[in-house]
């Protein structure tokens, strides 16, 4: 995957890359190549850091680690067996891979801070490791690197060629973040990201995608690690693992911009050049000042433009110097035309979905007492029941996302073959996709990039993805919001945004959580009648909902649920009728009134 040559941001990197490439060359002094080489170096890694720690929103602070890992075997493999740094790049960044997939199994599973004190503790068990083990690794005195001069021991007299390699480095790494960020991968690191939820429900799964950044991410450093250390032609545990290298990464892609593909590159030459040439000028005077400097930089991007460099001002460049280019690929695009939603199917006794004797409890608490339920194909079934009656529990438990403590579900998947499954993306995959009571849109993404994400499951490519969401976005009324962040939108619109995100799977059952709950009474109606859509294409829906216009004007049978168990099933009309409903709902002095 390349970037299309046509499109006016390819001129700008381009002409950006040339320059950062150019300069250092006309400028012609060892104080100033030095420079380039390091803003090189510090942008890779915190590039390969963003994948995981921006893309996946995993704060990793003991990233020094994979830099450690591929210094050190390049070093020992160049020292004790004559191998070229060339090939302990690659070994390292295998070796790299591997303890990245050992360190993610346990620790990607924690959340919050925790995360980041786990890997900071890590990367110091490394260090303490590598001091300990003296005998082959020089313990904490370190090892020098054999000065053999040439490109096959990667060592020089000419600086340039550290610029060479340091410049190649910097545009794979951030051609490899790129791709990422465009591709599937991308989008399912955001998500998860954003809300790990939602993400499950569309098919993610998200143990395996943040693994699989972490791996990505670690061999990345690795490699830039490797050049790093031979360029310096020394390494000790002291500078190989060190939390400090690890939190000035982190802090560049920070204030460059988390998440974004340029926010790194912008965050490291706004910072590292003013930090080096204060450390220069102020010599031994100003020793330690381009750790104030980093600091306040810190600060005041904290302050006053959270989302980074790239967040706060790439939309005003594009605008602005980007519009003024020309695009020769405008009008060349194609897409899937949208096909209409509905296809008159109508409701038959062919079960689609089962849920059997289910029990739920909560420490001494009985959420779900021996629920039984049945949902046939092309069916609106109905839940209702008064607040706290278990309705959402249910709903979990027929998702994934909660594991009755007995009972069964079972569902007819796509490929016609009765299924159990026991995590909610495997639900997705088998055909079943489900809304939230409270909306849990990807608010850093737009409402394109939201209904995308549900249209990955099917398929790899960016482009039939877009063109699916773009068909699904027509059919649910977003089409006018496609560009909108999704945080932008109206409660309705967040709603709405649920249910096409859903529908993006193509799901056989579609459960429906409270969609209309905040709705204007002309949202209602919208939304009653997408409904009825949804049902005629052939997908059978399962709903909660408190509110009995639509309950009434859509379901073809309703269950009510009550302290945790059914009360009573039937037709709307019959259940609305009923005195155990009734009572229910109004309390038995209502029944005897």
């Amino acid at each position: 995957m390349f970037p299309d040559i046509r499109h006016p941001k390819t001129y700008v990197s381009l002409t950006l890359f040339a320059l950062m490439f150019l300069v250092p060359l006309s400028l012609d002094s060892p104080f100033w190549t030095n420079l380039f080489v390091l803003l090189f170096v510090f942008s890779s890694l915190s590039v390969a850091w963003n994948i995981v720690g921006g893309f996946a929103g995993q704060l990793s602070l003991g990233h020094a680690v994979f830099y450690g890992i591929g210094g050190y075997a390049a070093t020992l493999l160049t020292q004790d067996f004559g191998i070229s740094p060339w090939f302990g790049m690659i070994a390292g960044a295998l070796v790299s891979g591997v303890v990245a997939v050992i360190i993610s199994y346990p620790t990607l599973r924690l959340k919050g801070p925790f995360f980041a004190l786990a890997t900071i503790a890590i990367l110091e068990v490394v260090r303490l490791l590598v001091i300990h083990e003296e005998s082959w690794t020089g313990g904490s005195s370190g090892i020098s690197l054999p000065l053999s001069i040439g490109w096959k021991w990667m060592v020089f007299r000419d600086k340039t060629n550290y610029l060479i390699i340091a410049f190649v480095l910097f545009l794979l790494v951030l051609w490899a973040s790129w791709v990422i960020r465009k591709a599937r991968l991308g989008h399912y690191l955001l998500a998860v990201r954003e809300r790990e939820d939602a993400a499950l429900a569309v098919g993610i799964n998200t143990a395996n995608v943040k693994t699989l950044a972490a791996v990505i991410s670690a061999m990345l450093t690795s490699l830039v690690g490797t050049f790093h250390i031979t360029y310096l032609t020394f390494i000790d545990p002291a500078s190989a693992f060190s939390l400090d290298l690890s939190i000035q990464i982190a802090m560049f892609a920070l204030i460059g911009g988390m998440g974004t593909v340029a926010g790194p590159v912008a965050g490291t030459f706004l910072v590292l050049p003013i930090a080096e040439l204060a450390r220069a000028w102020l010599s031994g005077v100003g020793n330690g000042v381009h750790g104030l400097i980093y600091g306040v930089i810190l600060v005041v991007v904290v302050l006053t433009i959270p989302h980074g460099l790239v967040g706060a001002f790439g939309n005003y460049v594009e605008r602005k110097v980007l519009a003024r280019l020309p695009y020769l690929g405008r009008g060349q695009g194609g897409g899937h035309a949208a096909q209409p939603l509905g296809t008159g199917c109508t409701r038959s006794e062919k079960p689609v979905l089962e849920a059997s004797h289910l029990f739920k409890n909560f420490g001494g608490l009985r959420a779900t007492n021996d629920v039984s339920l049945t949902l046939y194909e092309n069916e609106i079934l109905g839940i209702i029941g008064p607040n706290g009656a278990g309705k959402t529990t249910v709903f979990n438990q027929l998702s994934g996302f909660l594991r009755p403590d007995r009972g069964t579900v079972r569902m007819l998947a796509r490929t016609g073959d009765w299924t159990s499954c026991h995590a909610p993306f495997q639900f997705a995959h088998k055909g079943m996709s489900r809304t939230f009571q409270i909306a849990q849109p990807f608010t850093g993404l737009t409402v394109l990039e939201n209904v995308m994400l549900g249209a990955f499951i099917h398929t790899t490519d960016r482009r039939h993805a877009e063109a699916e969401a773009l068909a699904v976005a027509r059919q649910t009324g977003l089409e006018e919001q496609l560009q909108v962040e999704a945080r932008n939108l109206t409660v309705g619109g967040m709603k709405r945004l649920e249910v096409a995100r859903a529908l993006a799977t193509r799901p056989r059952i579609l459960l429906l959580d409270e969609v209309m709950a905040g709705l204007n009474p002309t949202d209602i109606d919208k939304a009653i009648a997408m409904i009825r859509r949804i049902r005629e294409s052939g997908v059978s829906v399962v709903m909660i909902e408190h509110m009995m216009q639509a309950v009434m004007a859509l379901s073809d049978r309703v269950i009510v649920i009550n302290e945790g168990q059914v009360l009573t099933s039937g037709t709307p009309q019959e259940v609305v009728e009923n005195p155990q409903v009734i009572e229910a709902y109004l309390g038995k002095g209502y029944r005897h009134a």
